[in-house]
């Protein structure tokens, strides 16, 4: 799972998987599903990211995996 803010565009997608998205279904105004052929949720795209979103503050709690931070 990867996490990306775009602060130029006040954007963040979360990629849930390593699929192709094909389909995607605006769920409310700014909030993005997008779906692999088999239909899978495979990311969310979320505009105007800072007001819909704590991206300030990122909590990991228990998840079965490492953690990487890339400063941007």
């Amino acid at each position: 799972m990867k996490l990306n803010y775009y602060p130029e565009t006040d954007s963040l997608y979360i990629d849930l998987s390593e699929e192709t998205s094909v389909e995607s279904r605006e769920i409310s105004e700014g909030v993005v599903l997008d779906y692999d052929a088999r239909g899978n949720l495979v990311g969310i795209d979320i505009d105007n990211a800072s007001t819909k979103a704590e991206i300030h503050k990122l909590v990991v709690s228990k998840l079965p995996a490492s953690v990487e931070t890339i400063a941007g």
